[in-house]
C-alpha cells in the first residue's frame, strides 16, 4: 500500500472508530497503558508528548502525573480522536493538556520542546514508524525520555488471525506489517537508529477477555483500517468474516467468555543528556545497554466453545 493511501485509511478507520474504541478497548489495553507510564516515571512540571493519542488515554493520565505546573500535547492523525479528546478536556477541566491533529512522521513540533514522549500501541499503523521514533528524537531535549509500546509477536497474540480474514475480503491488506515491530528486538533497534541511548526493552504478557462471541467480534471490527473495511462490508460479507474470526478464536473459550492470550513489547530509551555529538549506530546493531526480558502468554486453552 502506497503511504499516502495507508495514511488515508488510517485517519478514516480511526474517525469511524472514535466514538467506540475506547469504551470497547480500554480494559483490554490497561496492562501495556499501566507498564508504559509506569515506565516514564513522570514528575511534576514535564513536558510530555503523546503520539498517536486517540481519545486521550494515555495523554490525561500524563497531565495527572505532570500536574497544573506540567504541560501535556497529545497529537492524532484522526481528526475525530482530537475532537473526542478536547470533549472529555473540557468535561471534566483538564487544562494541561492541549490536543492537535498531527502526522506522527512530520510532527509540526520545535526541536528540544519536550522532556517525554510516550506512543502507546499507535506505532504499528505507520508506514514508516523509523522516521515517527526519529521525530520523537528531534522535539526531545538532551536526556529527554522516550516509552513506546507495540503489540508483540503474532504468535503471541491470539486475535492475530482478523487481518487476513479482513485482507481476504478487500483489494489490499488493511495493515501492512502490524507484527513488524513486535518481533525480536526491532523496535529497540528502531531507537538505537535514532541515536536513543540506555534502550531497555520489556515483553508483557496479557489476556484479553471478553464475555460471549458478540463482544469479541465488535471490539475486533472497531479499530482503525478494519474499522475502515467492516464500514464497507455488505451484510453477508459481514456475516462471512465475522463467523470466521469467531472460529479462530474458538479454541479460547474459558467457561465463562473468551480469553485469549496477548503480548506487548514496551520499550524505554533516553537522549544523550551532554549535548554533544552522538556516534551512529550501526543499522541493526544491538546497543550495549540493551536489555530484553521476556515472558510467554498468560492464558491459554484448547477447549473449543
Amino acid at each position: 500500500m502506497q503511504p499516502r493511501l495507508q495514511r488515508r485509511v488510517q485517519r478514516h478507520g480511526w474517525d469511524l472508530a472514535a466514538a467506540d474504541y475506547e469504551p470497547l478497548w480500554q480494559t483490554q489495553l490497561a496492562a501495556a497503558h499501566d507498564e508504559l507510564i509506569a515506565r516514564a516515571a513522570l514528575t511534576t512540571g514535564e513536558r510530555v508528548l503523546d503520539v498517536a493519542c486517540g481519545s486521550g488515554l494515555i495523554a490525561f493520565r500524563a497531565a495527572g502525573a505532570v500536574g497544573p505546573r506540567g504541560r501535556v500535547v497529545g497529537v492524532d492523525l484522526s481528526g475525530k480522536m482530537v475532537d473526542t479528546a478536547w470533549q472529555r478536556a473540557a468535561q471534566h477541566k483538564v487544562r494541561n493538556v492541549r490536543f492537535e491533529r498531527m502526522d506522527a512522521e512530520q510532527l509540526s513540533l520545535p526541536d528540544a520542546s519536550f522532556d517525554v514522549a510516550l506512543c502507546a500501541l499507535g506505532l504499528m499503523y505507520l508506514p514508516d514508524p523509523e522516521q515517527a521514533v526519529r521525530e520523537m528524537r528531534r522535539i526531545l531535549r538532551p536526556g529527554g525520555r522516550l516509552v513506546i509500546a507495540v503489540w508483540g509477536e503474532r504468535a503471541r497474540c491470539a486475535w492475530s488471525a482478523l487481518f487476513p480474514i479482513v485482507d481476504a475480503e478487500v483489494a489490499s491488506d488493511v495493515c501492512p506489517l502490524f507484527f513488524r515491530l513486535g518481533q525480536g528486538e526491532t523496535l529497540a533497534h528502531a531507537c538505537a537508529d535514532a541515536q536513543f541511548e540506555a534502550i531497555e526493552l520489556r515483553r508483557v504478557a496479557t489476556t484479553l477477555t471478553w464475555a460471549n462471541a458478540d463482544a469479541a467480534c465488535r471490539a475486533a471490527f472497531a479499530g482503525g483500517p478494519v474499522a475502515l473495511a467492516w464500514s464497507h462490508f455488505d451484510e453477508v460479507t459481514r456475516a462471512r468474516v465475522r463467523q470466521r474470526y469467531v472460529e479462530t478464536i474458538a479454541a479460547w473459550w474459558c467457561d465463562r467468555g473468551y480469553r485469549l492470550p496477548g503480548e506487548f513489547v514496551i520499550v524505554t530509551a533516553t537522549v544523550p543528556g551532554d549535548g554533544q555529538a552522538i556516534t551512529a549506530t550501526n543499522p541493526g546493531e544491538s546497543p550495549g545497554q540493551l536489555k530484553q526480558r521476556t515472558g510467554e502468554p498468560a492464558c491459554h486453552s484448547s477447549t473449543s466453545n
